[in-house]
């Protein structure tokens, strides 16, 4: 059974995005990796979306939306792409924390050690259960 991940940060359009192709990416049919914001923006960050391609994935035409109590309900795992985000409803499943800064202003080669960092992180505490 596919196990749901969750990934949130504030605009949906940088950290939970990146979080959410990357284990789609990483992690094959094992999980459905879905991604939501606290404040949607408009649009995935186009770094980021540079460089989610750089792996073969296109996310750049991809919808920030807000997170949902049923997303909360929904989800096995929900990762905090940032610490001591206030969240509409109490999540039922796991909530892991993860501290990744903003890259809301960066360019593709500053998101490149972020992407990095991400995917380490996934490796670590996702796909080594």
């Amino acid at each position: 059974m596919k196990s749901t991940v969750l990934f949130i940060c504030q605009h949906n359009a940088g950290r939970s995005q990146l979080g959410a192709a990357l284990l789609e990416h990483l992690g094959g049919d094992r999980f459905d990796a879905v991604s939501a914001g606290l404040a949607p923006a408009e649009k995935v960050n186009p770094a980021i979306a540079a460089t989610v391609a750089e792996l073969g994935m296109d996310i750049a035409e991809r919808t920030p939306r807000a997170v949902t109590p049923a997303d909360l309900d929904a989800a096995d795992v929900v990762v905090l792409m940032k610490p001591g985000l206030a969240l509409p409803a109490t999540p039922s499943g796991e909530v892991l924390e993860w501290s990744f800064p903003n890259p809301e202003s960066w360019d593709a080669d500053a998101v490149r050690p972020l992407r990095e960092a991400v995917s380490d992180k996934i490796k670590a505490t996702l796909l080594s259960r």
